[in-house]
Parts: structure tokens; sequence; C-alpha cells
């Protein structure tokens, strides 16, 4: 059964068109998605995120549970309020899901997870915590709902409908979090954009809502969502990686930590990533004109093939982009053909980031 989060007749009301992503009936748009993703980066746009599950990770045993669980290393995270990107790896080292933790305090972690795998993570959570007998629980959130502001002025509009807020996190870096009563505002996103992604209790939610867009917050749908994403450089779970691929094949080596064991423990899957090293290039491609980039569309390097794994027309740069798993002696700089409905069209090949706060980075 498709599953709704709070805002679903609010979107309907707004005239968006709806479709089934993981299960859940969620936006695509509410008109023009161009016009949606132009918003994101000139001005500011919010999305309802709630159909991402937040994992309350609680206990005296929290930090060391995650230390097993998780590639990256949670002991960076120092003081209450950090957070930090990961992935959670089955012991083959491909990746279960893709997450972002934040430390809220002593013995109590929050995790926040993809719609699609949601279930399936709770599972492996579960079954982790009855095989390693440690104390701690895992509690799912669907009683809080989560709301991401983004761009350029995504801060000044949130100041604005949350008043008395802004002493708190106008100071904020990015990957840092503060709980504000009923209210957690962190300083992370999937957009390339400054902003804010705030969880809150699910019965507030559509009074937030619509003060944010009394004060002009333009309401955006998942397709601007992912060229967005795909304009920053950022992995989609399902599409650049899944159990079968590696992080480190990802483009994600950044989040794994390899040094010494944790407490005397490795994390699930760091055997394997020892074993087998990194084996693919992550990297991006341009294309001048002729066609869009796709994912599954066939690489052809100097080097060998490799294969798109995210590509779309970027509204920012005007012409195509795309994330690419590709030999490992492919270079930044290389040309490249990639197999276009029979036709072999030139792409170059550049770091995988190309947009970032507004900016191309080509």
């Amino acid at each position: 059964m498709t599953q709704k989060t709070v805002l679903n007749e609010t979107h309907r009301r707004l005239g968006a068109k709806m479709v089934d992503f993981g299960g859940w009936d969620m936006p695509l748009h509410y008109g023009s998605q161009i016009e949606e993703h132009h918003a994101v980066r000139r001005d500011c746009g919010m999305f309802d995120v709630s159909h991402m599950c937040a994992v309350d990770i609680v206990g005296p045993d929290a930090r060391a549970f995650l230390l097993r669980l998780i590639a990256n290393n949670v002991d960076k995270l120092k003081t209450p309020g950090k957070a930090l990107y990961s992935a959670m790896l089955n012991e083959a080292g491909g990746v279960i899901d893709d997450l972002i933790v934040y430390f809220v305090g002593d013995g109590i972690y929050r995790l926040v997870i993809n719609a699609g795998t949601a279930e399936k993570d709770l599972d492996w959570i579960a079954a982790r915590i009855a095989e390693w007998k440690l104390d701690v629980a895992s509690i799912p959130r669907r009683d809080l709902s989560i709301i991401a502001v983004q761009g350029p002025n995504a801060k000044s509009r949130v100041w604005q409908v949350l008043p008395g807020t802004q002493a708190a996190t106008e100071a904020l870096k990015p990957f840092n979090s503060v709980k504000l009563g009923d209210y957690f505002i962190a300083t992370t996103g999937y957009t390339g954009e400054t902003g804010f992604e705030i969880t809150l209790p699910a019965g507030e939610t559509e009074n937030f809502w619509q003060k944010l867009l009394n004060a002009g917050v333009r309401p955006i749908g998942l397709g601007a969502r992912d060229t967005l994403r795909l304009e920053a450089g950022m992995n989609l779970y399902g599409q650049d990686m899944d159990e079968t691929v590696s992080p480190l094949d990802a483009g994600l080596d950044w989040t794994v930590d390899l040094s010494g064991p944790r407490d005397g423990i490795d994390f699930v899957g760091k055997t394997a990533l020892l074993a087998h090293p990194q084996q693919k290039q992550f990297l991006g491609l341009l294309l001048d004109k002729g066609g869009v980039l796709r994912a599954h569309q066939k690489v052809s390097t100097a080097h060998g093939d490799g294969e798109i794994t995210s590509g779309t027309f970027s509204p920012t740069l005007s012409q195509s982009i795309a994330l690419a798993r590709l030999p490992l002696a492919t270079a930044v700089g290389d040309s490249a053909e990639v197999d276009i409905r029979g036709k072999r069209l030139t792409v170059k090949v550049v770091k995988p980031c190309f947009v970032r706060n507004g900016k191309s980075l080509i």
C-alpha cells in the first residue's frame, strides 16, 4: 500500500503531479520542474522529505553500536549537534544504504535513512542489535516530519517564520544541527545550496509549510530535487550505488574510515573493502550538445568501457551532465564517447560536482 506524508492533501491542493517514489505518494512537480530548479538556485524552495525515516539510536552502547554499523567513524562527532555522512555496508562491502548521522547527546544519535530502503534498514539494524548484544535501542520516529528549505535566501525565510531561531542557527557551519524546543534544525541538504533541513512534530507540519508558503517559499518536487542533487554531484541510492556496489567505486571513499579497529572491532564490510580495493573511478561527464545523458548508457574510454549511473539535462549549465563509473585509469580532462541511441557522442570527463551555491564549477 502506498504511504503518504501528512502534507499529501496539501500537495494536491497546490496542483502537484503525484508519483510513487519508494512506496510513497510524492509530488514530482507543481507545474514547471525547470522553474522549481531555478527557484532553489536563485532564491529558495521547500521540499517535503517526510518520507525519509528518522531513527533514534539510544542507550549506553549507542556509540559502540554505530562504530560497528557504519563505515564512517562517529568518534569524529566530538560535540552535540555535529553530523556526518556515511554508508551502512553488508559483509561483502556493498552499500545497504547511505545516511546521515547526528550526534544529539551522550548515548543519543539520530540517523536519517532513505524512504525506499527504510524497512530493510530497520531490519538490518535490529538484527545487528540482537547479534552484538549491546545495550542500545533503535527507535523509528514516524511521529516526525522533515521539511528542507534550500537556496541562497532559505535561511532568512526560515528565520522569518520561526522568530527567535536566528541567534542559535546563524553561525551553524555545514553538517551541524541544533534542537530548539520540538524543532531539530540542521545545516544539511541535497541540493548544493545553503539552507536547513528541519525535523518537527508531524502535527505541526501543515502550519509550518503554510507559513513558509506565505513567506514566498516555493514548493519543490522530486523532479527538481533530482536535477539539483545531480548538479551538486550527490549520489542517489539505487542508481549510483546499491548492495552490489562498493562505496569505493561510488565516489564515497571519503565517507569510509579504514583506520585501525574501533574499540577492537571493525565495522561491517571493512574486511571486504580491504580485500577488494577500489576498482572503478566515479567521475562526471559533460556533453556540449546532441542529446541527453541518461543512466545505463555505455561510456567508451581509452582505458575500457564504463557506464553512466545518473544523467540529466542541467538547467543551470544548459547542457547535459552525468555521473559515471569508469575504468580506474580514467582521469579528469579525458575525452570519452557515450552511445546515445546508436550515436557515439563525445563527452568530457570532469570532477563529479558541477554546481555549488548557484555557481558553475566546470
